[in-house]
């Protein structure tokens, strides 16, 4: 057994830590306050579209979708397209425990999604059309066109949704700019087709998350997705939220990656080790009773960037941050 296999075993055995500490921590700051304005237009246009498709990250199911959708939105059919699923652990056990937590909320129209390699993007436009003509609002008269509003928090990819339909339905590429930060859609947009039988035509809306969220964790967890700008919560209370779930789901992915001695609990030692790793060292000049000495000092916030951005690109393996609420029993179909 090498060096590598024998400190992954000894971590698998560790005790690591049994929660985050989330005292002092104002969440509500993290989150923009100006996103009521982006709900109004989308109910605004709400008579204009015959179905909601909602956008939402499958590394976290159940956690952070904007009630406010379900309240203000509800009236149309509505479905739910988990994307990213490269990204989430989505063992078949973990895939029905999500579908009986989303039954239980009501939502009983959902598809895994990965929008970039167009997996089971084939599914949504049948979903839609029989969602649309199921429902009893359906009077299509002499209308034989169909239109969604794709609606979501930020950075879930909802304009890589529609761009996913239009290559697959109509073989064209992008008709709406897609970043890997929030805040990149900033206005209801105009309707963009992606599909010609049936006729179908997509909203595109602005990311909105919910007016207040839930609880510090809850609030960490979309950050790791990205829904806000990293320096909001701070690089490196992400990276040390993003080390202890890797560390209590025994995934230990980040040392094979980053060379790393060994699995470890302390955000201050793996920042410093990836920092050596990868050259991320500063030169910082440091007052002695001998004059002034050059010491070379780690960059702690550019390797904390780093390990986020590795997680977020898939590089540590498929995670499900939602684990622990999947473990909760469902709430009861209503």
């Amino acid at each position: 057994m090498g060096l590598a296999s024998r400190a992954l075993c000894g971590a698998a055995g560790a005790a690591w830590r049994e929660s985050f500490p989330l005292g002092g921590r104002d969440v509500a700051r993290w989150f923009p306050g100006h996103m009521a304005k982006g709900l109004k237009k989308m109910q605004s246009s709400l008579k204009l579209v015959d179905c909601i498709i909602e956008v939402h990250d499958a590394r976290i199911p159940l956690s952070g979708r904007n009630p406010l959708f379900q309240e203000t939105l509800g009236l149309k059919p509505h479905m739910l397209v988990l994307n990213k699923m490269d990204l989430a652990d989505l063992k078949e056990q973990q895939v029905k425990k999500i579908i009986q937590h989303l039954e239980g909320e009501g939502l009983k129209n959902v598809v895994f999604t990965n929008c970039v390699r167009d997996e089971n993007i084939k599914q949504i436009i049948p979903m839609v059309r029989g969602l649309v003509e199921s429902s009893y609002r359906y009077h299509r008269g002499e209308s034989l066109e169909y239109c969604a509003m794709v609606i979501g928090i930020p950075n879930v990819g909802k304009s890589s949704l529609i761009n996913a339909l239009r290559r697959q339905h109509l073989r064209k590429g992008k008709a709406t700019r897609v970043g890997g930060e929030p805040g990149i859609t900033r206005a209801v947009m105009s309707r963009i087709q992606v599909c010609e039988r049936p006729l179908m035509f997509l909203l595109d809306t602005p990311g909105v998350l919910a007016p207040r969220i839930e609880s510090v964790e809850m609030g960490l967890k979309l950050a790791l997705c990205g829904t806000v700008l990293d320096h909001l919560v701070g690089e490196e209370t992400l990276a040390d939220y993003l080390l202890y779930t890797l560390n209590r789901h025994q995934l230990f992915g980040y040392v094979q990656h980053y060379g790393l001695d060994g699995a470890c609990d302390d955000i201050a030692s793996v920042l410093k080790q990836v920092a050596v790793r990868l050259g991320k060292t500063q030169k910082v000049k440091v007052l002695t009773g001998t004059g002034d000495v050059n010491v070379i000092q780690p960059n702690y916030p550019a390797a904390a960037r780093d390990f986020l951005r590795t997680f977020r690109s898939g590089l540590l393996g498929p995670v499900m941050l939602d684990r622990d609420v999947l473990q909760r029993p469902p709430l009861a179909d209503p």
